[in-house]
Formats: structure tokens, C-alpha cells, sequence
């Protein structure tokens, strides 16, 4: 069982790519896990059940995108805390994430699914596929607070260097996804037929059955980041650290909902547009979740080690993460966006059918759009820098700059002069915009100042178990003998 990587020693290099590439394998899973689904739903309920989908992903992205911020939060959290070698800080911080958003996870659960008719009305989704939407929206809900918990739980692990276990467990949850998948939607045996519900719940009993097994194989293997009994009471929220992750994860959950909030918004120009758009609208999306998975990969991998090294007070491997992801992501993102021009007829036909007119629609979307994620994945590593040392506000003004003056004025202010092209163009203008953005905030270098996230004085020092290094003396304002970490004033460049 992997028990966690050192990332404040060692060539920086290789360190990003063995905890990126498992961190990319279970993006690939995920996202493969959507797009098989989508596959079911399209092939055996037609392309109205497809649309339907989309709108309900769309939705529940952005209801959940609050308890998203807090688990990146908490991913750095338990960085800076690894880096100075403060394992109770770190286990603080899973007791307090658990103890705050397990009934979190049960809210959103109920509330999802009392207000998803209304939401589905407000977005102006066809009549033809409401039903369809309501349906798969509703038994969706049935799996979020499996689906929260697993990520949380994820997130904590990757912030302690281990990308591994995520995989593991993510890899079960899609594998019995895609088996249970026409089980469900078809009722086979003694299962009942429950067509797009079908979907919703085969993911629901995937997940539950992937958390169980994953907090099985934690204690099994005795992961330092586990809750022994007599640590059961850092379930119950310490106040310091909630402080901490509700004023940096909150930023971030904006920031989820400002993004999720301007494609809804985009979502329903593209609904008025008809049920063939809005299905290879769907479909780009899905092939687009492949195109950016190394950047967003690569951005967790960055802020990851950046949250160790700032711990450790290790700045100019700082800078040196965030250079060397640079170079990975033009690499992996770029190598991308030119295979998709090569297969976009093939791809697009793998969800909508060989035959669909739906395909010409989205051969056009993908050739207008599909560059701009090479701007998104430099904003990624930046970001991804940036928010390792608790700068989380102004990620959030830039994007909200870049997707509703930039991305919705250019939608909606071309859309006589471009017609439907005004929306596809919008996508790669906001990257841009967002990427020149996130450059000039990295280079004017005040998030380098914040020292908030180094602020867990509430329990005593514990070793960091199984988290050994090779480095100097740890930092930690836990330990009173060893001096607390000052940021670094210098401005280092791309």
C-alpha cells in the first residue's frame, strides 16, 4: 500500500511525473467511466437520453462544486502539514473534513433532488428531454454523498503524496460503473428495467461500493492519515482548522460555481439551438474531458509538491515545479489538441453514432475551440502554484473576468456578426484571456507572502510516520525549537 511520497527531495522532475500519472490515470478513469455511460445512454435510450444527461451533469457539477473547494483546501492543508512533518495537523484536518461534510454531502443529497425539476425549468431544457433530465438528475443525487465523501477522502491522500490509492479505488468504482451500467438500464435478471435512472443508480451503487472498500484498504494497511480510536474526536471540527478551510476552500467553491454557473449560462444558448447541437455540444464536452485531464493532472501534481515544499520552506523548488509543469502540460496538452483534428469524426461517432447529424455539428465545434485548453493547462500549473500557499481570491476574480465579460460579452456580443460561431469562439477567448491573467499574477508574486495556511496550533507535534526525508530539520510551528518558515519576498520568474 502506497503510504505517501516525500516531494521536498529528489529530481523534481520525475517526482511530478510519478504523482501526475496517477493522478491522470484516474482522471482517465472518470472521465472514461462519463463517457461509457454516455455511450450506454446514447446507444440504447437515443440522443434525446444523451442531452438529457448533459444537462444533469452540468447541475450536479455545480451543486457540488462547494464541497470541491473545501477538499482543495484540504489537500493543501495536509501538504503544508507533510512538509513540516506535523502529522496531527494533517490528521486534524481529515477528522475536520470528514466531521464537517459528511451531513454536508446528505444536504446536498435531499436538496438536489427536491429542486431539480425547477433548476431543469430555469435552464430552459427541452420539454422533449425533461422527463429524461428529471430522472436521471433525481437517482444521481442517490450516489452524491458517496460520490463527495470518496473525493474528499482522495484529495486527502493526494495531498500526503500518494496518487496511488486514489487510482485503485477509482478504478473499482468505474469498472463495477460500466458492468452495472445495462444491468440497470435494461433490467436483466431479477434487476427491473429503470432506463436513464438506470445510469444514475448503476453509478450510485459503484460508489458506495468503492468508499466502503477504499476505508477498508486505509485501516488494512494501516495509512498514516487514518483516525485510530482514540483519535475518533477530531471528527468533531477544530475550530481553527474549519476557519482555515472554509476561507480558502470557500474562494475556491466560487470559483466552481462561477465556472459551472457560465456554462449553464452557455448551456442554454446552445439548448435554443436545438436537440442536434445540444448533443454534439454533449459529446465535444465529453472529448473535451479528455483533452484537459493532463493540465488538470498536472496542476494538482504542481500544487501538491509546491504545498510540501512551502512547508518545508523549500522556495526555490517552488519555482522549479511550476517551470517544469510548464513544460509538461504544453507537451501532453498540445500533443492532444493536434491527435483530436486527426480522429474527431471517429471520436464524435463513438457517442453519437456513425450516422448522427449531431457529428458534423461537433466536428466544427472541436475545430474552433479545441486550442484554447493549451492556454487552459498554463493557467492550471499556475494556479496550481498559487494556491498551494492560500492564495485563493484572486484565481477567482480572474476567472470570473475571463468567463462573463470575456466568454458571455463574446457569445452574446457576436452572436449577430458570427451567428452560433460567437459560442465556440468564446471558449479559446476566455482561455487566453484567463491564461495572460494567471501569468501576471504569478509574476507579481504577492501570494508568496501569505503564511495562513501554516497556522494549525491547536494540538501537539506528532512524526510524520511512514513520511520520511532526507531534507533538514522540519519546519513547523509546532515545534517551538525550529524557527517558522518565512516567505520568500523574491519574485522568481516563468
Amino acid at each position: 500500500m502506497p503510504q505517501g511520497r516525500d516531494l521536498t527531495t529528489g529530481s523534481i522532475a520525475s517526482a511530478l511525473l510519478l504523482f501526475a500519472l496517477p493522478t491522470l490515470g484516474s482522471s482517465i478513469l472518470q472521465s472514461a467511466n462519463g463517457s461509457i455511460d454516455a455511450v450506454w445512454v446514447g446507444r440504447l435510450l437515443g440522443e434525446n437520453a444523451l442531452a438529457a444527461t448533459t444537462n444533469g451533469n452540468l447541475i450536479m457539477f455545480m451543486l457540488t462544486a462547494f464541497v470541491f473547494g473545501f477538499g482543495m483546501a484540504a489537500t493543501i492543508l495536509i501538504g503544508q502539514a507533510i512538509g513540516r512533518r506535523d502529522m496531527t495537523g494533517a490528521k486534524e484536518v481529515v477528522g475536520t473534513a470528514i466531521g464537517t461534510f459528511a451531513p454536508v454531502a446528505l444536504i446536498i443529497a435531499v436538496a438536489g433532488w427536491l429542486v431539480a425539476p425547477q433548476v431543469l425549468a430555469l435552464l430552459g431544457t427541452g420539454p422533449e428531454i425533461t422527463p429524461l433530465a428529471r430522472d436521471f438528475l433525481r437517482v444521481t443525487f442517490i450516489a452524491m454523498p458517496a460520490m463527495l465523501m470518496q473525493t474528499m477522502i482522495m484529495m486527502a491522500l493526494r495531498g500526503a503524496g500518494d496518487s496511488i490509492t486514489p487510482l485503485i479505488f477509482m478504478a473499482v468504482a468505474v469498472v463495477l460503473d460500466v458492468v452495472l451500467n445495462p444491468v440497470f438500464i435494461l433490467g436483466m435478471g431479477p434487476v427491473p428495467e429503470m432506463g436513464i435512472g438506470g445510469s444514475a443508480f448503476a453509478m450510485a451503487v459503484a460508489n458506495y461500493i468503492s468508499l466502503v472498500a477504499m476505508l477498508i484498504y486505509i485501516y488494512a494497511s494501516r495509512n498514516p492519515l487514518r483516525l485510530h480510536r482514540d483519535e475518533l474526536h477530531l471528527l468533531r471540527p477544530a475550530r481553527s482548522v474549519l476557519r482555515l478551510m472554509v476561507g480558502k476552500g470557500l474562494p475556491i467553491g466560487i470559483q466552481m460555481v462561477v465556472v459551472s454557473s457560465a456554462m449553464l449560462t452557455m448551456m442554454t444558448l446552445v439548448n435554443s439551438e436545438g436537440v442536434d447541437t445540444t448533443a454534439a455540444f454533449g459529446a465535444t464536452q465529453q472529448l473535451w474531458t479528455y483533452v484537459q485531464m493532463p493540465a488538470m493532472a498536472l496542476g494538482a501534481a504542481v500544487s501538491a509538491m509546491a504545498a510540501q515544499n512551502i512547508g518545508a520552506g523549500n522556495w526555490d523548488r517552488v519555482s522549479q515545479i511550476t517551470r517544469m509543469g510548464l513544460v509538461f502540460n504544453i507537451l501532453l496538452t498540445g500533443g492532444l489538441v493536434v491527435a483530436l483534428f486527426f480522429v474527431d469524426h471517429l471520436a464524435l461517432g463513438f457517442f453519437l453514432g456513425a450516422d448522427s447529424p449531431a457529428i458534423a455539428i461537433g466536428q466544427h465545434i472541436l475545430r474552433v475551440a479545441t486550442w484554447g485548453f493549451i492556454a487552459f493547462g498554463v493557467t492550471m500549473v499556475l494556479f496550481g502554484t498559487i494556491r498551494a500557499n492560500g492564495q485563493v481570491v484572486w484565481p477567482v476574480v480572474i476567472l470570473f473576468i475571463s468567463l462573463y465579460p470575456v466568454r458571455l460579452g463574446v457569445a452574446y456580443g457576436l452572436r449577430e456578426w458570427l451567428g452560433v460561431d460567437a459560442l465556440w469562439v468564446s471558449f479559446p477567448v476566455a482561455m487566453v484571456a484567463t491564461m495572460i491573467m494567471a501569468i501576471g499574477l504569478y509574476l507579481q508574486g504577492g501570494w508568496r507572502r501569505s503564511t495562513a495556511m501554516a497556522r494549525l496550533d491547536d494540538a501537539e507535534a506528532a512524526p510524520a510516520m511512514s513520511i520520511s526525508s532526507e531534507a533538514g530539520s522540519p519546519i513547523s510551528p509546532r515545534n517551538p525549537q525550529i524557527p517558522p518558515a518565512q516567505a520568500c519576498e523574491r519574485i522568481d520568474q516563468v
